[in-house]
């Protein structure tokens, strides 16, 4: 009877480890690649910098305790969030702007082409249904509300960013897709085409079409979705159009690597920067809001679209506190702070615009 039990058991962990959820696994010429990454070390991609998971001072039994009594107020938003759905379809490809969608998705067309960065419209961002759900009222896009998308840019394979369900139904629409290295396994699991699938380093870039280059650029954050961590890259990037360049920057704790990008690069007319989801705890992979400032100056910056908020509760702080400080934080600084509302039209080629501050309404 126990074996049986036992056996029952092995059988259903195998089961729910190989759900297509996951992800892939590495093989061939990928892991190949992957190994030969001046970033990749010990069975594991590595951060420029030393990067423990957590802040000196920290433990993991703290921090799942803390978790696990958390009575952080106003955590989730006690009202409907303002919200306002553009029509992606009906919308010139001449125009230039960008539609932020909650947390770190959002889409954009500029000079001609169609962008979806980082796609998670299923409501949760987990692999368990029904756990980590967006807030209410929020989750407004889905697959059907998108043209077709020249490039989907994926940032890492956390499933805030990388969303099983969102990435399967947006197949048919989806051109070619940019990532990291080894993230391409998990695209292919879900069925796409290893040809359209860009895979990139940091600091390797590819020209995508007339006038578009984009460059994969260092983050300093980790990965993985299941049991191991750091098994593909994690990147920001770089993207250079006939008439604009932008940062497109993920996950990422403060670290020297902004500083150099803006060097290399700068300056740049528009950075989507991380907000959100932050803690003292954390702090090696996640900005906090008085680093936001810093990064945006070491990125030689006019503009910045904060993200990586407003949809899931994920950290210890109130679901507004992000956008509040950074509002206060970037007040006489020589680079715009834009906050609109999730599913506003955001004009790239014009930034006069002055928001009002939703989030106290």
């Amino acid at each position: 009877m126990i074996l049986t039990f036992l056996i029952l058991l092995a059988a259903l962990a195998i089961y729910i480890y190989n759900l297509p959820v996951f992800g892939g696994s590495f093989s061939g010429k990928r892991l190949i690649r992957m190994k030969q990454s001046p970033n990749y070390k010990d069975g594991v991609f590595q951060n420029l910098s030393y990067t423990p998971s957590l802040a000196e001072g920290f433990t993991m039994r703290q921090v799942l305790w803390e978790f696990i009594t958390d009575k952080t107020e106003n955590k989730k938003p006690k009202n409907l969030l303002p919200t306002h759905k553009t029509d992606l379809k009906n919308q010139p490809i001449t125009e230039n702007f960008l539609v932020w969608m909650g947390h770190s998705s959002y889409y954009f067309q500029l000079d001609g082409k169609r962008f979806l960065v980082d796609p998670v419209f299923s409501g949760n961002a987990s692999p368990i249904p029904g756990t980590t759900k967006a807030f209410d009222g929020t989750d407004i896009y889905s697959a059907e509300d998108f043209p077709e998308i020249d490039f989907l840019i994926i940032s890492h394979d956390h499933y805030d960013h990388l969303d099983y369900q969102t990435v399967k139904s947006l197949k048919p629409k989806i051109k070619e897709i940019i990532c990291g290295l080894g993230v391409g396994s998990h695209l292919e699991k879900w069925g796409y085409d290893e040809e359209k699938i860009i895979e990139l380093d940091w600091y390797e870039d590819e020209n995508i079409a007339s006038g578009f280059k984009i460059t994969s650029t260092p983050a300093r954050h980790f990965s993985g979705r299941r049991f191991k961590r750091n098994n593909t890259l994690w990147s920001s990037y770089v993207l250079e159009t006939p008439n604009k360049k932008i940062f497109l920057g993920g996950d990422s704790g403060y670290d020297f690597h902004f500083k150099e990008i803006g060097e290399k690069f700068g300056p740049f007319d528009w950075a989507i920067l991380e907000n959100g989801q932050y803690n003292e705890k954390w702090r090696y992979i996640h900005t906090l809001p008085k680093e936001l400032v810093q990064v945006a100056e070491d990125l030689n910056v006019r503009n910045v679209l904060p993200v990586h908020s407003s949809k899931f509760a994920l950290a210890q702080h109130s679901w507004n506190e992000p956008l509040q400080k950074v509002f206060e934080n970037s007040r006489g600084k020589n680079f715009k702070i834009a906050t609109p509302i999730i599913g506003e039209k955001l004009n790239l080629n014009d930034d006069s615009k002055v928001y009002p501050e939703w989030w106290n309404s």
